[in-house]
């Protein structure tokens, strides 16, 4: 028996999806990640800690994004968000010190504990996912979707969606994508491009690109591994 697939529906007036980012900048990409998007899905099943062997499961399992964007009009251009991190802490204070960047031995961190960062955002971006999932585990995921057990957000907790995110569960990808492009005509959203697994003969066609967005274990020591995708823009069908 195939697996089948879910569709989630990403939509609100932030969202932000790293996949290379260091400390002191925090990048996004122009769709959601294959991390960011199972990392939403452990936090709607309440799963923490390293999560090796859903992860494993999901690993090969296909996934494909589709980019919308208004009917009339350019996309908004990306917000960056300048911060500073452990600025004005008491160091004496011994709740206060632990909110201040140090270094891995406990010493003072280089140049002082006050570290400034920028953060990057999409503004007023919609997506849908459409995610193969096991077949013995569809149902689960689909109720922890719809009545997730702590709150899901798009890449950071600062992202939060606007409308529902699980949209149904689907017999094949092609009735998924269908699903989801009839959310945008309803929405008045166009296709803007889409994001598939890599298959071969895929560069003379698209945009390829190499992501390491496959996590291998979550939790404090996290791993991730590489996957090529294809990138295709709504031109590049026409």
């Amino acid at each position: 028996m195939s697996n089948p697939f879910i569709l989630l529906w990403l939509e609100a007036p932030l969202q932000s999806w790293g996949a290379d980012s260091r400390f002191g900048r925090r990048d996004t990409l122009d769709f959601p990640t294959k991390s960011g998007l199972l990392g939403l899905l452990c936090c709607a099943l309440g799963a923490g800690g390293e999560q090796r062997e859903l992860l494993d499961e999901m690993a090969e399992l296909r996934q494909t994004v589709l980019a919308f964007q208004r009917e009339r009009g350019e996309r908004p251009p990306l917000l960056r968000d300048f911060q500073m991190v452990g600025s004005g802490y008491n160091e004496k204070d011994k709740w206060e010190t632990l909110l201040i960047p140090k270094k891995r031995d406990g010493g003072g961190a280089v140049g002082g504990g006050t570290k400034m960062t920028y953060r990057y955002y999409l503004q007023e971006a919609a997506f849908a996912a459409a995610l193969e999932v096991p077949a013995a585990r569809a149902g689960e995921f689909a109720e922890a979707l719809k009545a997730p057990v702590w709150d899901i957000y798009f890449g950071r907790k600062c992202c939060a969606p606007t409308d529902m995110v699980f949209r149904g569960e689907f017999d094949s990808e092609v009735a998924a994508l269908e699903a989801a492009s009839s959310i945008a005509k309803e929405k008045r959203l166009r296709e803007a491009f889409r994001v598939r697994d890599y298959a071969p003969g895929d560069e003379g066609e698209a945009e390829v690109v190499a992501l390491n967005d496959v996590p291998v274990r979550f939790g404090p020591k996290k791993k991730y591994r590489q996957r090529r995708v294809t990138i295709i823009h709504h031109n590049d069908e026409e």
